[in-house]
């Protein structure tokens, strides 16, 4: 065995040949781009090279670097994986010539498997069933004449393509007129050879393969077939093995005539013979062969209990092989689907970002490490099963795959849970093309206009962690927001949307219900006006709109079941300062979709509703004007210690401008400067204003020197200023509402009315009534007999 092997690639696929060469005590060298610098695969490796540059082109593609590293490593070999230079003809014959091994088949095999026409012609020799075609065509009169002679509809094929690359259905003579220059552009451009042939076009046709591994000497076995007949745009989507709804005879006659084929070559390693079988007639053609590991190779893993990567590494070693287990039967049955960054709702465009949570089911096998980068393949994961049966095996997929969470940019997870729920699926009658007419459900909602400062919050947020500064976020106007999750029905944790001063356009890709509270922003649902503080139902596929805010500051919305996105330190608050919380972190932006929690899904955390929708009484909507009364505790840092009585009964008979810099951190105020009882802060500042660092309170309003803020839901948790007051737990959601310009008047209430008010307000939004606190006295702010009047008792 070698001692140490570079792997030429990156994801997924490194991480999983790294896996095997620790196991087997070989040193693994991973090389990477400037994009991957600190990719999974890079830290798991024994040693890490870097090749530079961004693009492929410029890093995997790279024949000199590879061999370079190589060298510099000291590799005895190199493994290559899939994609990248897996299947180059020039990297295989480089490697040879440099005297490093090529963990894979032979140079001439590479190059023969490689063009297709070649292929074909070796398929024939080896007793391979073909389908009708031609060879080269050189001309587009050459390859209109053997189309009719074939029949309609024929594929028009590029002799070196690969991944549907040069690959299109051609139903008629116009077709293929389209058809030649592109196909033949795609094959120049991607794969430098524009040659082209024609096959027999077969409708509702199946993906069968077979994994063949040989040793260069003629020994050749078949490891089992697999369907990979779901596919999109000629990507494969799912595959499982043994493929379904295929007649034992058939399955034999497919696994021999693949085993003939790798033996007319004397093949090396691994391979796969790919056909085309039509279930109507029961007949199976030869497709092309794939010179290395499949993608898919898990679920013949599964079914046989081999480590593929380690028959591969044997053979190119020169290593015995255990040829009785390769022989033996597989066992039960295995499905694989490919977790992809991309939209689904954006014809599956790739969604590069960064993923903010990840959960897996531990009960399933998941071979995962590609950074979702968008100089690269966008596949985050494979989800593979295996069972006894393929009934237990399909609900042990769609087990795992209710559970995975997966959040913060797009995925085709939810996509992928409903093509094998599909009664297609199911029953294993699907085709190549059946994803083509599979319009899947989307409950999601896509920003058009983000809004000013939009972001999804919680109530109450993160709690728990104030004292080691992180801040409980949460929405500004908790009242409001916790109404909006009453009306339509839904449990207090569920998350929903904070809107300032301007709202989004948002398009409902499902029907929803939802409710608007807070400020009055105008709203309407595809140009008919919505109405606040009741259920609305949205349709799949309008759009809501929201324009600048008439009175108050902060809009709200809530949908039934509320937004699926992670709990992170116990809350799914936005904390954009500490970007965390939320989606992705931050406020939203265009093209952010925002998924619709799904209770019956294992991976949602978002308890059900609890109630059924139903409107408020008009009594309770709370009036937002430009003057508010906020109801105060007195303290912690009152008269006569820190401030003149004269400062504090000033304090209270002003009226306080909101400026115009103020946010979610704090509300910044503008009114009379105040009068100090001491020159200065001592040993904790020079200002009056500066005490030894404290703890803060949530809504305390803050005199950093002269100038007064209140403290709000991503406000600092500590510091070293005074707080003269601090305001109501009931009271704060006015904050929330205030804007700049708006005046505040500060009132103060005794602890009793605070909690009595916090009672009336919880009962408001249970009963979804208006209900009042009893009247207080107003607490006196005169320094008594134990001293300040912010003192609660004497020692």
């Amino acid at each position: 065995m070698f001692s140490t092997v570079l792997i030429a690639n990156r994801g997924e696929i490194a991480c999983r040949a790294i896996r095997t060469l620790k196991r087997l005590g070989v040193t693994s060298v991973a090389v990477y781009s400037d994009a991957d610098r600190n990719a999974r695969h890079v830290k798991e490796a024994d040693i890490a090279i870097a090749l530079g540059g961004d693009k492929a082109s410029d890093s995997y593609l790279r024949i000199d670097k590879i061999l370079a590293a190589a060298k510099e490593s000291g590799a005895q070999a190199i493994w290559p994986g899939y994609g990248f230079l897996s299947e180059s003809l020039p990297f295989a014959a480089a490697c040879e010539a440099a005297g490093t091994v090529f963990i894979g088949p032979t140079a001439q095999q590479i190059g023969e498997f490689g063009l297709k026409h070649r292929a074909r012609e070796l398929a024939a020799s080896a007793g391979v069933p073909m389908t009708p075609g031609t060879p080269l065509l050189n001309s587009l009169d050459a390859a209109l004449e053997a189309a009719r002679e074939i029949g309609y509809p024929v594929m028009l094929k590029s002799t070196a393509g690969g991944g549907g690359i040069g690959l299109t259905r051609c139903a008629d003579d116009d077709a293929l007129r389209h058809a030649w220059e592109s196909v033949r552009r795609l094959g120049e451009q991607f794969f430098s050879d524009a040659g082209v042939f024609l096959e027999r076009c077969i409708d509702r046709a199946r993906h069968v393969e077979v994994q063949i591994f040989g040793d260069g000497n003629g020994k050749v076995v078949a490891l089992g077939e697999r369907d990979c007949s779901l596919q999109r745009r000629n990507q494969k989507v799912v595959e499982e093995t043994p493929a379904p709804a295929l007649p034992q005879a058939t399955r034999e006659a497919l696994l021999a005539s693949a085993v003939r084929l790798g033996e007319l070559v004397n093949y090396r390693s691994a391979g796969t013979v790919e056909y085309i079988y039509d279930a109507a007639q029961d007949a199976f053609y030869f497709l092309e062969v794939n010179t290395r590991l499949q993608v898919e190779h898990p679920v013949t893993e599964c079914v046989t209990g081999l480590d593929l990567v380690e028959c591969m590494l044997q053979v190119a070693a020169g290593d015995a092989i255990d040829w009785a287990r390769l022989q033996q039967a597989p066992q039960g049955a295995s499905i694989e689907v490919r977790i992809y960054a991309e939209d689904p709702l954006k014809n599956f465009q790739p969604s590069p970002g960064v993923l903010t949570s990840v959960s897996f089911p531990e009960s399933v096998r998941v071979d995962s490490g590609a950074e979702v980068s968008a100089f690269y393949d966008p596949m985050i994961a494979k989800v593979i099963v295996h069972a006894d049966t393929r009934a237990a095996a399909l609900t042990k997929l769609q087990q795992a795959l209710e559970a995975t969470q997966l959040h913060g940019i797009a995925t085709n997870l939810d996509y992928l849970r409903q093509v094998v729920a599909t009664e297609a699926f199911r029953s294993g009658h699907v085709w190549t093309r059946f994803l083509d007419s599979f319009t899947p459900a989307a409950s999601v909602v896509e920003v058009l206009q983000p809004g000013t400062f939009s972001s999804i919050q919680d109530f109450p947020g993160r709690l728990g962690y104030w004292d080691i500064g992180v801040p409980p976020s949460g929405p500004m106007d908790d009242f409001a927001f916790r109404l909006a999750n009453r009306i339509v029905g839904n449990h207090e944790r569920a998350a929903g949307l904070e809107f300032t001063l301007q709202g989004p356009a948002l398009r409902f890709h499902s029907d929803a219900l939802i409710a608007l509270t807070g400020a009055d922003c105008p709203a309407d649902l595809d140009g008919e006006s919505v109405p606040y503080w009741q259920p609305v139902s949205v349709s799949a596929g309008q759009t809501l709109t929201l324009g600048r805010a008439q009175n108050g500051c902060r809009t709200y919305l809530a949908v039934r079941n509320g937004f699926d996105v992670p709990e992170y330190l116990g809350s799914r608050a936005t904390f954009s300062l500490g970007q965390f919380g939320g989606h992705a972190g931050r406020t939203l932006r265009v093209a952010d979709m925002l998924p619709i929690s799904q209770p019956a899904l294992a991976a949602c955390t978002t308890p059900a509703p609890v109630s059924e929708p139903q409107p408020l009484d008009r009594a309770l909507v709370p009036q937002y004007g430009s003057e508010w009364r906020i109801g105060v505790l007195y303290g912690p840092h009152g008269a006569p210690d820190f401030f003149t009585q004269s400062a504090i009964d000033e304090f209270f008979s002003s009226d306080w401008q909101v400026h115009y810099n103020s946010n979610r951190l704090g509300v910044r105020l503008v009114g009379p400067k105040p009068t100090w009882t001491r020159a200065n802060g001592g040993e904790a500042g020079l200002h009056p204003s500066n005490v030894h660092d404290c703890e803060y309170a949530m809504g305390a309003v803050n005199f950093t020197g002269d100038f007064p803020v209140i403290l709000t839901h991503d406000g600092p948790s500590l510091g070293g200023f005074v707080c003269p007051v601090t305001i109501a737990k009931a009271e704060l959601w006015k904050v929330g509402q205030v804007k700049p310009g708006d005046r505040i008047r500060f009132h103060p209430i005794s602890a009793d009315e605070a909690v009595a008010l916090e009672r009336a307000q919880a009962l408001s939004i249970t009963t979804l009534r208006s209900h009042h606190a009893p009247a207080f006295a107003v607490p006196s702010l005169a320094e008594s007999a134990i001293g300040s009047a912010t003192l609660l008792a004497a020692r």
